[in-house]
C-alpha cells in the first residue's frame, strides 16, 4: 500500500511547485512558531523549521510522506524573514540593491509511519541590481510580493530586480527545490517520471 504524499505547507507556490511531478498529495498546514531561538545561525533556522513542521503534520497524517520546507533570505549575515507588508518590502529591497543576497531553503521528507526522515540544505544566491526608489516602488504596485522571502517574486517580475542568479536548484529561491526533492522521493520508492 502506497503512502499518502502530504505538502506541509499553505504555500500557493509551493503547491504550484510540487504539482509539476504529477503526482496524488494533500496540503496540511504545519501551524508552528518560526521565531528564530537565540544565536541560531540561518543553516540551523532552516533546517530546524523544516524539520518541525514536517513533525507537526505527522501527528495528524499517520502513514505518510510529508513534505516540509522553510526558507529565508539572508544579507550580510542577517536572517530576514518575509516583509509581510509594503514598509517592510521597501526596506528589504532597499537593503537588498546592489548587494548578493543568500537563500537559504531546508527541505524535509519525512516518513510518520518510522518518524524516519531526510534533511538537507538547498542555498541560492542572488545578486541585485542597483536599484531606485522609483523602480522598488513599481514593482512591489506590480506584484505585492509580501510574503515571499526576499520581498520578490523570481517566477515574476522579480527577475527584473537580478543582476545574476548562481545555484544549483532555481526552484528552491521559490520555496520548494524540487530537484533534492524529486531524490528524496525516489530513495522512498515513489516513482517520477
Amino acid at each position: 500500500m502506497q503512502k499518502t504524499l502530504v505538502l506541509g505547507s499553505t504555500s500557493p507556490f509551493r503547491k504550484e511547485l510540487l504539482e509539476r511531478f504529477r503526482l496524488d498529495f494533500i496540503v496540511d498546514s504545519p501551524d508552528i512558531d518560526e521565531t528564530p531561538l537565540a544565536n541560531e545561525i540561518p543553516e540551523d533556522y532552516v533546517l530546524r523549521l523544516s524539520l518541525e513542521k514536517a513533525k507537526a503534520v505527522a501527528k495528524r497524517q499517520p502513514d505518510s510522506l510529508i513534505i516540509a520546507s522553510d526558507q529565508c533570505s539572508i544579507l550580510n549575515g542577517v536572517i530576514r524573514g518575509k516583509p509581510e507588508n509594503h514598509e517592510n518590502a521597501i526596506k528589504q529591497l532597499t537593503e537588498s540593491s546592489g548587494q548578493c543576497v543568500s537563500f537559504l531553503t531546508g527541505l524535509c521528507l519525512f516518513d510518520s509511519s518510522d518518524d524516519s526522515y531526510q534533511l538537507d540544505l538547498i542555498p541560492y544566491f542572488v545578486d541585485f541590481r542597483d536599484l531606485s526608489a522609483t523602480e522598488i516602488e513599481a514593482y512591489l504596485h506590480a506584484e505585492e510580493p509580501y510574503f515571499c522571502a526576499g520581498s520578490f517574486k523570481s517566477e515574476g517580475l522579480g527577475v527584473t530586480l537580478f543582476k545574476s542568479m548562481r545555484g544549483d536548484d532555481p526552484t528552491s529561491l521559490i520555496g520548494l527545490p524540487l530537484i533534492r526533492l524529486a531524490e528524496m522521493l525516489r530513495e522512498k520508492k515513489i516513482s517520477l517520471p
